[in-house]
């Protein structure tokens, strides 16, 4: 399965492609907000909404609460953001996204081509296609195998 599969059974599922973004120059308590009110675990910083400046994920915010105490909530977004975005795009495969996300130790991943953002996917989503491929793949060897 590939990242393009992905994101169509997000969309079908009814999660759409949307990518969630929040300027460099917002503060922390903001993006705190936005995480909580969204109910996801990261969001994506961007001036234009378009690009991808960096990532900001609940384990960003809770290093720095534990290194700044409740100041932390007063710092820009673009101090704390994961600066170094690992991207994949529509074409890459579900197992090699997975593994990306495994070595890396993170769970979302902007999809981006051309520089533009069209899509975000998480670990979830990737394990999700993951199982569903799967069980495609039982469901045909049953098959074969009882001569259906």
């Amino acid at each position: 399965m590939i990242v393009q599969q992905i994101l169509k059974l997000k969309a079908d599922g009814g999660a759409g492609d949307g990518v969630v973004t929040i300027a460099p120059t917002a503060t922390v308590g903001e993006a705190t907000k936005l995480l909580s009110e969204k109910r996801i675990g990261a969001v994506i910083v961007s001036s234009d909404g378009k690009r991808p400046m960096g990532i900001l994920s609940e384990r960003d915010i809770v290093r720095a609460m534990g290194k700044l105490g409740p100041g932390a909530m007063d710092e820009k977004v673009q101090d704390l953001m994961t600066a170094d975005l690992v991207t994949c795009t529509r074409a890459d495969g579900a197992l090699d996204v997975l593994e990306r996300m495994t070595e890396g130790r993170f769970r979302h991943m902007p999809v981006v081509e051309d520089g533009i953002m069209i899509g975000l996917i998480s670990i979830g989503d990737t394990v999700f296609a993951r199982l569903k491929e799967l069980a495609m793949e039982k469901d045909a060897l049953t098959g074969m195998i009882m001569g259906n």
